[in-house]
């Protein structure tokens, strides 16, 4: 199990680092239906070796809307703003998807989130500024930083309408179909994808079908496989190790050495993710 849990955190840290080298010969388009295209692969041979059942006619809205808020929008958005972004900034952006998940439970699960809740969503979006302020290299916020919010809140938004269909389907069959869905939108990018494929430098490519086969699938498939096995509040504070990780990365595969003061952003920020999880 900590194995698992392990590989998962890895493999997501090393995910920005990728992008931002994919991001070297391929644009955020191309980028992501590209690696969702290879994943998507590897995942319908997996279902066709496990058996795995198709989604209920009734659910396939579900499954559409699961993948663009999760998928589509989350991974588009993220590659889009790691153009200016660092990876390392960029993966303390989406740690504050618990934050942004909390609010939405309280405005739609009927949740409350108490008086450290709201603490820490003040404190997180501090941090948040400062990680922005830190890209800019100035006064201005890096413009870079509002699509990696937008697919934060994507994402969040996805966790919270997930909830039913896992109990249905399950971690690992709900997200598979949420991948397939979400590469379906993708296709709007198709229009120029076998050009930008030849023309492309081999590492780029290479560096794109990693973030297909390992980020898209084998994270995936090992969290899910650790989330059977433990429970899910213990699952998911590993993942608060991804950012230390993404920067550790980029600084060994990208050179990027992050702003002191994205830096200092970060860790308000994850302060802030701290107590706004404390609530439970």
């Amino acid at each position: 199990m900590l194995f698992a849990l392990g590989i998962t955190v890895l493999i997501w840290a090393s995910a920005f680092a990728g992008i931002r080298a994919g991001l070297e010969a391929y644009s955020p388009g191309h980028l992501a239906l590209l690696r969702f295209l290879v994943g998507s692969a590897l995942l319908a041979g997996y279902a066709v070796a496990a058996r795995m059942a198709l989604p209920a006619a009734r659910d396939l809205p579900a499954v559409l809307f699961g993948g663009f808020t999760g998928f589509t929008v989350y991974h588009v958005g993220l590659s889009y703003g790691e153009v200016t972004v660092e990876s390392g900034s960029a993966s303390l952006l989406i740690a504050s998807v618990p934050v942004f998940t909390a609010l939405l439970a309280v405005a739609f699960l009927g949740e409350r989130l108490g008086t450290l809740g709201w603490i820490g969503t003040a404190v997180s979006f501090v941090g948040v500024a400062l990680i922005s302020l830190g890209e800019s290299g100035g006064l201005g916020l890096d413009p870079g930083a509002a699509p990696i919010l937008l697919a934060a809140v994507a994402e969040s938004v996805f966790f919270v309408f997930q909830k039913p269909y896992l109990k249905k389907y399950g971690s690992l069959r709900f997200t598979v179909y949420s991948i397939w869905g979400g590469t379906l939108f993708m296709l709007v990018f198709l229009p120029g994808l076998g050009d930008a494929v030849l023309d492309a430098s081999l590492a780029a490519t290479l560096s794109v079908v990693y973030l297909g086969v390992f980020p898209t699938v084998v994270a995936y498939i090992a969290l899910a496989y650790a989330f059977a096995r433990l429970p899910a509040a213990n699952a998911v504070s590993f993942l608060y190790l991804v950012p230390a990780l993404a920067f550790l990365v980029a600084w060994v595969w990208l050179g990027e050495v992050p702003t002191m003061l994205a830096v200092v952003g970060g860790g308000i920020s994850l302060c802030g993710v701290l107590l706004v999880n404390r609530r439970a």
